[in-house]
């Protein structure tokens, strides 16, 4: 499989999402069952990310905006958020991106072993897994990267979404002694864990699994982890229940012990 192909697939997804965006008044902004938020540019995404995909072959495709094909007929499955952080879309911050992640399935748990995630705004692009190293491409700096945990003195640097951060997310803060915090949207977050700018990202909000798998890979293939409540690495369900447990994103394992202990 070309897995350039991928990236451009969603760059081609982020160029729809960005016409509609540099047009306010295209947005269609309704809401789904859950009162979560769905636009237009959510649609475009979606059918241009199923299209192209559907050229490469017949691999299931689990998207946030509907399912092509069975995922359990098949080892593999492509898992898809056309656009993640919907809400940071209509608020016009930029922070949204296009998630998409090939999946490889265990009995009825998946593990990505691919994913990219393209940031349309700033046309930055972080791709990898274990299929392939993870890189990042954009015009301000390209190339493999790799984590980068700080070393005390330093304060650690604490990624935190920039809509959701609660009693547990201030609790397990008190842990880490001296921080500072980066608020960011959607799956960004993960994103500069891997690229070496932050050390962790605790998620005790809800997640579904398709807003968090692209990133995994990217932040394993760059030598990072997501760990689960029990400090287990985080896998997915993709058919039963879509929901992710709370996670953990971190550069080094030396914060396990305290996330669990939050639990």
């Amino acid at each position: 499989m070309d897995l350039e192909n991928i990236v451009h697939i969603a760059e081609l997804a982020g160029d729809a999402i960005l016409e509609i965006y540099s047009k306010p008044e295209t947005m269609n902004i309704q809401h789904k069952g859950d009162n979560s938020p769905l636009t237009a540019a959510d649609l475009a995404a979606h059918n241009i990310i199923v299209r192209e995909l559907r050229k490469i072959d017949n691999t299931p495709i689990v998207s946030e905006e509907g399912n092509e094909g069975d995922p359990m007929s098949s080892d593999t499955c492509w898992l898809v958020d056309p656009l993640d952080g919907t809400k940071e879309f209509i608020k016009r911050n930029g922070m949204f991106t296009v998630n998409i992640a090939l999946m490889h399935r265990r009995k009825n748990r998946w593990n990505p072993i691919f994913g990219v995630v393209h940031a349309p705004v700033t046309k930055t692009t972080w791709f990898g897994g274990t299929l392939k190293p993870s890189e990042r491409r954009g015009s301000d700096g390209s190339g493999l990267m790799m984590v980068n945990p700080s070393s005390p003195p330093s304060p650690v640097r604490l990624v935190a979404s920039g809509t959701h951060r609660g009693e547990k997310d201030e609790e397990f803060a008190k842990t880490l002694g001296n921080y500072d915090l980066v608020r960011m949207g959607s799956s960004l977050k993960a994103c500069i864990v891997a690229e070496g700018s932050a050390d962790l990202y605790p998620r005790f909000g809800p997640t579904s699994c398709w807003d968090i798998a692209a990133a995994h890979a990217v932040v394993s293939g760059a030598g990072g982890i997501i760990v689960g409540p029990t400090g287990k690495t985080l896998d997915y369900d993709l058919v039963e229940n879509v929901l992710n447990p709370y996670f953990l994103v971190a550069a080094d394992d030396r914060w396990t012990e305290d996330w669990i202990s939050q639990q």
